[in-house]
């Protein structure tokens, strides 16, 4: 089992508890999500949870989101499409959006992410010194991952909350990741992604809350930020996609919408 299953299973069972419980599980986790080998994945998306959520302390009030707007514009007239959350779940993205006829689906990419570079490198230095170690870099590690996670068939989504991942790997991996999200994606279908214009002092999650406003919630990190990128690095990433807009904010985050 590929670690974003592990990582669906064990989201699927915190989001059949209580809404506040399910709520703690996402804000405060530990720094790394509990792998159990024997936890299947849920064959269907996931499901509105009863009641509202209640605000953690390290949840923001909300920022206004200029990305999040032009993105429910370009999807709006989908109806019954598919979204996939590449962030943590989220209870309040998750009504939010199946209150608007999706299907949702969530990959917590960087945890997966995340554990994945800690198992290969801690699997390296196992190797007796004789012996021949994997490539290290960026893109063969990427391409490593890939070759277990994020396996969609082609065309399966209509919109996709990339949220900040690409700033926490390195160019020549978002450079093998792209190809495959691009291929997750139907004609006509809208991602929306967020850039640092500088290195982020916190490592952070992402909520929707309404049609104008995101929350961002400071968690432990997972990942170390791998790299600031420039817009033209940001044009070439996405120059399989027909459209983009981007906007810069006030708290120096990029946010970027690309219709493929």
């Amino acid at each position: 089992m590929s670690f974003i299953s592990k990582l669906r299973a064990v989201s699927a069972v915190a989001s059949a508890s209580s809404s506040s419980s399910s709520v703690t599980n996402t804000s405060s986790a530990a720094p790394r999500p509990a792998y159990a080998r024997n936890l299947r994945v849920p064959p269907a998306p996931l499901h509105a949870p009863n009641g509202t959520p209640a605000r953690t302390a390290a949840e923001s009030s909300g920022r206004f989101s200029n990305g999040l707007k032009e993105f429910l514009w370009q999807i709006e007239d989908i109806g019954r499409g598919s979204l996939l959350d590449l962030g943590a779940v989220s209870q309040a993205t998750v009504t939010y959006f199946i209150e608007r006829n999706f299907k949702v689906y969530t990959e917590d990419l960087l945890a997966a992410w995340g554990a994945f570079l800690e198992l290969d490198f801690a699997h390296a230095h196992s190797l007796p010194p004789d012996a021949e170690r994997p490539d290290s870099s960026p893109a063969a590690q990427a391409s490593r991952f890939l070759a277990s996670n994020l396996r969609y068939p082609a065309e399966s989504f209509d919109a996709i909350l990339l949220w900040d991942v690409l700033d926490y790997m390195d160019r020549e991996a978002a450079q093998q990741f792209l190809p495959r999200i691009t291929s997750m994606m139907r004609d006509g279908g809208a991602i929306l992604a967020i850039f640092h214009t500088r290195p982020p002092e916190q490592f952070q999650r992402y909520r929707v809350l309404d049609a104008h406003n995101l929350a961002l919630v400071s968690v432990p990190t997972l990942v170390r930020p791998r790299h600031v990128y420039q817009n033209r690095e940001i044009q070439e990433l996405f120059e399989k996609f027909r459209t983009s807009k981007t906007f810069v904010s006030r708290d120096q985050l990029r946010e970027g919408v690309f219709v493929k």
